[in-house]
């Protein structure tokens, strides 16, 4: 059983600030920032690409209410909504899971950065991803 699944069976402590019968929200024990939550399924799936419709939805559809709700309360000037798919993408918990980072500044001790990579022939990505 993941540690995932240990929490949401009540097996492992956590700091709740959500529940209902498909998903469960708990603060990051890391807290990179104050109020780092995390938002996952009920239902073990590994990841975003796995997930079924229903699981998918009931996960995004808590983010949202979270966010608004964490940033409301916390003063936080703005927050990221992210999920990792995959070890290369920084997955390290293999279960569904959304962060909610509230940001308060651009100092904060969370970086993403877009930097520029290799230039892509757009026309050729596009008719490779287009239907």
């Amino acid at each position: 059983m993941c540690i995932f699944c240990k929490i949401i069976a009540h097996e492992i402590p956590s700091s709740t600030i959500y529940e209902d019968d498909k998903v469960l929200a708990i603060l990051d024990i890391s807290q990179v920032t104050k109020g780092h939550t995390l938002v996952m399924p009920k239902k073990h799936v590994r990841n975003i690409l796995e997930a079924d419709d229903e699981t998918a939805e009931a996960c995004i559809r808590t983010a949202r209410m979270l966010a608004k709700r964490i940033v409301s309360r916390t003063g936080a000037a703005g927050v990221n909504i992210l999920t990792n798919c995959g070890e290369a993408a920084g997955q390290s918990v293999e279960h569904l899971h959304f962060h909610i980072i509230p940001r308060y500044s651009s100092e904060d001790a969370i970086t993403i950065a877009f930097n520029p990579s290799e230039k892509q022939d757009l026309d050729a990505v596009c008719a490779l991803l287009a239907e």
